[in-house]
């Protein structure tokens, strides 16, 4: 997917009805030794790191249970949409653990540091409709018969990335990922280094002859 131009925008959804991911299988976890789940947890983490380093927009549908590393693969992604009746929660202090796939890092910076606590160290699960109270998802939608509501929220939002440019929103990803872990004048260069990339290509040209003719920008990605 990193590798393939004519990619603009992933939606991760589940195959199976009520769950989006339930999670690390605990039964499985037991029969491994220390230094086998601390070798799952690393690959683990380096899976959700390969997602969140995606370079185009990436939007979880919620449909279902998103608990544990389920909720911290949909942490990952840039967007998330969920049903209402959707749960989701890091859990994992209710069995003895503690989130170790970015649960720690990416929850606090998505909704807060004392809300990520709280969350965390009570393990308390949440509905789609507090999860967008608080930040937690961008839309919550009332399920469906089909169980795909958030599904099909996603993918209406993904048909208003589809549009624009390419590489801009590439450009902007890489700005707004990257400036949040620095500070703002450090961020504001950043910025600065991705729009000098986006200068030259012929998208931003489309765009501004688009704009002049008073006509849909066609736009290629180039």
């Amino acid at each position: 997917l990193r590798f393939d131009e004519h990619v603009r925008v992933v939606v991760f959804k589940s195959q199976v009805k009520g769950v989006f991911c339930a999670g690390a299988d605990l039964k499985e976890r037991a029969k491994m030794d220390d230094a086998e789940v601390g070798e799952f947890v690393r690959k683990l983490r380096n899976l959700m790191d390969e997602i969140a380093a995606l370079p185009v927009p990436t939007i979880a549908a919620i449909d279902g249970y998103a608990l544990g590393g389920g909720l911290e693969l949909a942490l990952a992604c840039d967007l998330r949409v969920a049903a209402s009746s959707a749960k989701m929660g890091l859990i994992e202090t209710t069995r003895g653990l503690l989130p170790g796939a970015g649960g720690t890092q990416r929850l606090p910076r998505c909704v807060g540091i004392g809300l990520a606590k709280e969350l965390i160290f009570t393990g308390r699960q949440i509905d789609g409709e507090q999860a967008a109270s608080t930040g937690l998802v961008n839309h919550s939608v009332p399920q469906n018969s089909e169980g795909d509501a958030a599904y099909q929220r996603a993918l209406t939002l993904a048909k208003e990335i589809l549009p624009q440019a390419p590489f801009a929103v590439k450009m902007g990803k890489l700005a707004i990922n990257k400036g949040m872990e620095v500070d703002i004048a450090s961020g504001m260069a950043i910025e600065g280094m991705c729009y000098a990339q986006n200068i030259p290509t012929r998208d931003r040209q489309e765009g501004m002859a688009a704009f002049r003719e008073k006509r849909p920008p066609r736009f290629t990605g180039k």
